[in-house]
Formats: C-alpha cells, sequence, structure tokens
C-alpha cells in the first residue's frame, strides 16, 4: 500500500537535483515528456500518475453593473471630469510609485466595498502581507461583499490552508488558474511531476489586478507579498501600479470575468477536495492564522515620490486625485493559441509556447513604433526578441532617443534571464540603445524615492513600464520578455496623458538613471564597460558588476542550454 511517508521520502530525495531536471526539461516538449515518464515511472510503484479532475462544475458569474449608487461610485464620479466637460469620456488615472501607499489602496477600497471585490494575482504569498490582505477579504465578505479572488497555481500549490479557509467562508469563491496535476509537495517537486503537461506548467497568469464595486481599480507590477510593499529585509522590489476611475475600470473587469469564466480556472475545491478540511474547521483555521496579525496601519498622510497623499485618507474624503486621462486596457486572452479550445471542447495541455506575441506585447511593439522623440523601457526582466528589437530600431531610425532600464546582475533574482539579456546588450548599444541596469542597494536608493531607504534591503528592479514621446505610457503586468509574450498571460494599461507621462519619465530620470550603471562600449577596443557616480566621481569597471568568475561562467554556460522563451 502506497504511504504518505513513503512518497514523502521520494519527493524528499528528488529534490536537490529537480531544479537542474527541470531547467534541461524546459528547452524542449519532447525532452520534457521523456524526463517525466523517467520520473513519473518510478513515483507510480507509490503514487501513480497525478491529473486534474474531469468535469468540473463551474457556475459563470460577471461584474455587477448596477452599483453606480455605492459609496465608491459615488466617489468615483466625484474624482472624474464633470459629464459635460471636454473629457467627460476620460478615465482618471494615478500612478502608487510607492509600496505603502500601493498596500494601503487596496486595503482601503476592500474596506470601502459594499457589494463586490474582485482580485486576481500571479501570487499572494503567506506572509504578512497576504494574510493581511485575505483578512480584509474575509473581513468584506462577512459583511455581505461578493468575493471573488483568482490566483495562479504554480505558487498556491502546497500551501492551501489560507485558500481553504477563506473560500470555506459565505460569499467567498476562490478560482485557481491551470492547476498543475500535483498539488502537494515544494514547488520544483510539483514541476518536475508536472512535466507530462509541459503546455500547462508553462502557461501561466501573471495578471494583477484588484476592483472594488466595479468603480476602482488597480493594476501594475505588484503581486501580494511583503516584498512588494517595502516590507521585506532581504529584498524589496522597486514597482509601479496604476490606480484607475471610470471607462477603464469596467473594461478591466471584463478582463477579469473572462478568466473567471474560463476553462483554465478551476474552482479551488474541485482541485482541493482531497486534502481540503470541512468548512468550519477551516474557517476556525484561517481566524487563528490571522489573529495575531497586527491591524493595518495607513501610512503617514505625507506625499509620495510623485508628491500625492495616501488614497486611504482621500478616499474618506469624498474624492481621490486623479489625473483625466484616454486609458486603453490591453489584456491577453486566458485561453488562445495552441491552448484554445479544440472541436471537442478540450484544452491542449502539451502546446509549445506560441510563435506570435500576445496582446499585450504586440500593444508594447506598436507604441514603440509610433515614437519621435523618445522611448523609455523599464523591464526587470528584459530578453528582446527580434520583433521587438526591429521596433526599437524603427524608433531610433525615427530619431527618437531609446532608453532600456533593468536589473544588472547584482540586483536581479533571476540571474539565468539576466544573462539572457546579456547577450543582446552589444546589439543593442550599436543600434543607439541606452542601457541602465540598477545598481545594489549599496550605491543607490532601493525605493522610487527616499522614504522607503531606510529599510535596509536590497532594492530590486519589478517596475514594468514604458514611456514614449512623454505622451503615452504603459504600465502592467508584463515584463520585456519572451515568457511574457508567448507564454504568460499579462495585462496592463496603454494611458495617453502628457501630464502623467511626463511625471514618470522625470521620475525615472531623476531617481533611476543616476542609481544604475550605464553600460557602454569601450571606445577603441571594443568590449562592455559600466559607469556610475560616487561621491561626485565617475567610475569604469571594465567586468560585470558584483560577480566572480565562476558565477558568470555557470550562469552564462546555463542560458545557452535554455530556450528563450523559458526565460
Amino acid at each position: 500500500m502506497n504511504t504518505p511517508q513513503s512518497l514523502a521520502a521520494l519527493r524528499a530525495a528528488w529534490e536537490p537535483l529537480a531544479c537542474r531536471l527541470c531547467i534541461l526539461a524546459l528547452q524542449h516538449a519532447a525532452l520534457a515528456r521523456w524526463l517525466c515518464a523517467a520520473a513519473m515511472l518510478a513515483v507510480s510503484l507509490l503514487a501513480g500518475c497525478a491529473a486534474l479532475p474531469n468535469e468540473v462544475p463551474r457556475v459563470a458569474s460577471h461584474a455587477r453593473t448596477d452599483l453606480g449608487d455605492s459609496p465608491l461610485a459615488r466617489i468615483a464620479a466625484a474624482s472624474l471630469p464633470a459629464a459635460d466637460s471636454a473629457m467627460s469620456d476620460a478615465s482618471g488615472v494615478r500612478l502608487l510609485p510607492g509600496g505603502d501607499q500601493a498596500f494601503d489602496a487596496r486595503i482601503a477600497l476592500a474596506q470601502a466595498a459594499q457589494h463586490t471585490v474582485d482580485a486576481q494575482y500571479y501570487v499572494v504569498a503567506p506572509d504578512s502581507a497576504g494574510r493581511q490582505f485575505l483578512r480584509e477579504l474575509r473581513d468584506a465578505a462577512q459583511r455581505g461583499v461578493r468575493v471573488r479572488l483568482l490566483v495562479d497555481d504554480l505558487y498556491a500549490g502546497g500551501d492551501d490552508e489560507m485558500l481553504a479557509g477563506l473560500a470555506a467562508h459565505a460569499n467567498v469563491e476562490v478560482r485557481v488558474f491551470n492547476p498543475l496535476p500535483v498539488r502537494s509537495g515544494g514547488l520544483r517537486t510539483r514541476v518536475l511531476l508536472s512535466l507530462h503537461e509541459i503546455g500547462r506548467v508553462n502557461r501561466r497568469m501573471h495578471n494583477k489586478l484588484f476592483i472594488a464595486d466595479n468603480s476602482f481599480a488597480i493594476t501594475g507590477g505588484r503581486n501580494i507579498a511583503d516584498e512588494y510593499f517595502g516590507r521585506s529585509k532581504p529584498a524589496n522590489f522597486i514597482d509601479m501600479d496604476a490606480l484607475v476611475a471610470g471607462p477603464a475600470v469596467h473594461a478591466l473587469s471584463a478582463s477579469f470575468d473572462a478568466f473567471w469564466n474560463g476553462p483554465l480556472s478551476y474552482p479551488f475545491e474541485a482541485i482541493a477536495a482531497d486534502s481540503a478540511p470541512a468548512a468550519a474547521p477551516a474557517r476556525e483555521r484561517f481566524a487563528a492564522l490571522v489573529r495575531d496579525l497586527a491591524r493595518f496601519m495607513p501610512p503617514a498622510d505625507e506625499p509620495d515620490a510623485l508628491r500625492r497623499g495616501p488614497v486611504g485618507a482621500q478616499l474618506a474624503q469624498g474624492r481621490v486625485a486623479l489625473v483625466p486621462a484616454q486609458v486603453r486596457v490591453v489584456a491577453d486572452a486566458a485561453v488562445q493559441g495552441r491552448f484554445a479550445d479544440d472541436a471537442g471542447g478540450n484544452v491542449d495541455e502539451t502546446a509549445e509556447p506560441q510563435s506570435r506575441e500576445g496582446a499585450v506585447m504586440a500593444a508594447n511593439l506598436d507604441l514603440f513604433r509610433t515614437a519621435r522623440s523618445e522611448v523609455l523601457v523599464v523591464s526587470p526582466y528584459f530578453v528582446p526578441m527580434p520583433r521587438m528589437i526591429e521596433a526599437l530600431s524603427h524608433a531610433s531610425r525615427e530619431g527618437a532617443r531609446v532608453s532600456v532600464m533593468t536589473n544588472s546582475l547584482a540586483t536581479t533574482d533571476e540571474p539565468l534571464v539576466h544573462y539572457g539579456y546579456a547577450r543582446y546588450r552589444s546589439a543593442l548599444l550599436q543600434m543607439g540603445a541606452m542601457l541602465y541596469e540598477l545598481m545594489p542597494a549599496g550605491e543607490a536608493h532601493p525605493a522610487w524615492s527616499d522614504t522607503e531607504s531606510s529599510r535596509g534591503s536590497l532594492g530590486r528592479l519589478h517596475a514594468k513600464l514604458t514611456v514614449v514621446d512623454r505622451r503615452w505610457f504603459y504600465v502592467g503586468s508584463m515584463n520585456m520578455d519572451r515568457r511574457s509574450a508567448h507564454c504568460n498571460t499579462e495585462l496592463g494599461l496603454i494611458v495617453d496623458s502628457p501630464a502623467l507621462a511626463g511625471e514618470l519619465a522625470d521620475l525615472i530620470q531623476r531617481v533611476r538613471m543616476p542609481a544604475s550603471f550605464t553600460v557602454s562600449e569601450v571606445p577603441l577596443r571594443g568590449g562592455l564597460q559600466w559607469s556610475f557616480l560616487r561621491d561626485g566621481r565617475r567610475w569604469v569597471l571594465h567586468r560585470e558588476p558584483e560577480s566572480n568568475w565562476a558565477q558568470r561562467l555557470r550562469w552564462s554556460v546555463l542560458s545557452l542550454v535554455v530556450d528563450e522563451d523559458f526565460l
């Protein structure tokens, strides 16, 4: 008889090898299936092959459109241009550069909602930020608010306790996007044991979205975890969100509904049926997990890097400081390409990545091609594909100054991706682009402003931004890499606002660029160099900063092994 102890022992033995096997397996679907077949032959003696349940019932639901009399709807209306103004059809937008204020905005909206809260995230971590966030969703549900939470399965699996507890409450429904067939064990083990469905493993929902009463929405780069809100000592992410009201919110709700009701979103109860506790014990365990959490304290009523006060305080006053702008919501389809339903209504789970980019990447490439004076690209992971290089080259030929900012090897949390980018540095420089790589926190402020610099943690770039001609900008979830273009689903906004685009460009150039290495070619003899300012003097390095030869060799070799679509 198979026992949990024997299966756990087998998984523990695999763990040191799993990461390397997964890296090699991602090179090609055939290799992935071969490796998984060998692995599954061994585990089948103990556990058999894991599979997702068939014929999962999904009750469709949609964003409510009858909430015009809710308090949040009235505040949104008061924050938008008057109906008889020239901008009456505009949305209202506010950028959220600071982690404290970005978290405050979500919590304040959850507390103010009276009818619906819809949340869609790649990661909701079981740390203090994640538990506080889920507690607010529970509290909203207990007030009678309908709560729908959709999370990607990659990091949700293996830690179901919080989700089970939340889902056990009335007025709450939790769904999981594209779950792996293996629910227990560590991330690497789950991936390894799911490689027979390599298309499923690679198709991740990278969207980040929060909507309250279909009146206000927040989207951008932040997941729900301590490091996205300046709460982590080892490292915090430098990120950007946008708060919106008006017509854009309804378009974001439509995107949420498409994912929520799609065939890759599974009700939590359907995939955790064997391990989920009964409703009453699950609610009790959830209460115990959040009971000792400190109550959320709104940030001090001080302006952020863009000189705007906390959203929560403005909601309490009945009006949020928003800039009117024309906003286009760009969203990848939940199911597309070879993941689309076939004639029999089945999803192809072994599909390779698409050969063409999704809607969000396509919209950004089109935006690049319109540039005439300036293109600023900020992306933590930057691995350009040919069509991206062509679009940036076109902008450069038209006279636009092209600047790309990404992480340095010293600040990235994905060294393998960094070396995928590194092979394109010379080509980008030769086409006229300026390259900036974020310096570690010891050389620079770890956030958009000085307000978070005292926390003593490494600052890592995580914002995903494009600014064109100081008129248009993109903010959203998409990295400028092939995984975001071909494998993940992404979401973002393209905003037409000279006022906001100018503020964003100034913030990047005033705060982030001086805190970055400037990468250039060495005059006359070739090769690359990294220059930076310290104590009023310019210093120049002739090798990858903050690295040794062993690190550079290991990651550069691995970057050659793994297909760029999977970096």
